[in-house]
């Protein structure tokens, strides 16, 4: 547990000075690879840039996008007139534990940077998830990458982890949902660059495009009636083998593990053909 270094990542540590120069220095970076030494396009950029902003006090953010490489997280966040030197305004990470966190040294600058370590595999009610939770119940910009893993290939996006959907149904307040879709990343940071091996630094002169879709509303109340409906007499997961989830309540009502798969997988499949579509016209 010494290497979550929860600590490090709160707004009052060091006065938030130490957090301000990582923002200071990774969104340098972001724009200049962005926007210096590669073209990036962007689609629907203002519903973003006001979401950041502007949108209601009190109602969490949460944008999910497909995994094109290492560093989608932080180029995304990197074309012009977005804020990305911002620290107060810039989004929380779900970040692959056994990459971004193998040493204190990573640990420390990633906290900073305000990234959660995930741990893959562990499910989706490992602990490092309520405090992604815990973010979106601060009102905060979550960004997560519900694909899981990088994948460059040309495809479409693969079925969602469901983790994404847990934190939507879990959250106090529903939080806004936009789904974003990019290509161009696999060119600026491939993962076979050579020897198999990534470059040593971002490459040039790619064309990045950034697909902004418009913000998903789900109604959590009704789905979760209906989720208990369906999954009635554990039709939904006679299939499929028994992950151990508590039975947790929403409304009033008690949602067993099948009720549960029914409602994430109904929320996922949603988001993901959202994502699907705008990554149909990024042609």
């Amino acid at each position: 547990m010494g290497r979550k270094m929860e600590w490090a990542g709160r707004e009052k540590h060091m006065r938030g000075i130490p957090r301000k120069m990582v923002f200071l220095a990774v969104g340098a970076f972001a724009k200049a690879v962005a926007t210096l030494l590669n073209t990036t396009s962007v689609h629907n950029a203002d519903t973003l840039i006001r979401l950041v902003r502007s949108r209601p006090p009190g109602i969490p953010l949460l944008t999910v996008s497909n995994h094109m490489s290492t560093l989608d997280d932080p180029l995304l966040w990197g074309f012009k007139g977005f804020p990305s030197l911002d620290a107060n305004l810039a989004r929380w990470v779900l970040a692959a534990e056994d990459i971004c966190f193998k040493n204190s040294v990573l640990t420390y600058f990633f906290r900073l940077g305000k990234c959660i370590p995930i741990t893959r595999g562990a499910g989706i009610y490992q602990e490092y998830m309520n405090e992604a939770l815990q973010c979106l119940n601060n009102g905060a910009w979550l960004h997560t990458f519900p694909e899981g893993k990088v994948s460059q290939e040309d495809a479409p996006i693969r079925r969602l982890k469901w983790g994404t959907a847990s934190l939507i149904v879990r959250a106090h307040v529903t939080p806004i949902v936009l789904p974003m879709v990019h290509s161009g990343f696999e060119e600026v940071m491939p993962e076979k660059f050579f020897l198999d091996r990534r470059p040593p630094f971002p490459l040039c002169n790619k064309k990045i495009k950034i697909m902004i879709g418009q913000p998903l509303e789900f109604d959590i109340p009704k789905l979760t009636e209906l989720a208990i409906s369906k999954s009635s007499g554990d039709v939904f997961s006679s299939t499929t083998t028994s992950r151990g989830w508590p039975v947790i309540s929403f409304f009033g009502l008690d949602l067993d593990e099948a009720a549960q798969r029914y409602l994430y997988s109904s929320i996922s499949e949603e988001i993901q053909s959202a994502m699907e579509e705008l990554r149909s016209s990024l042609k």
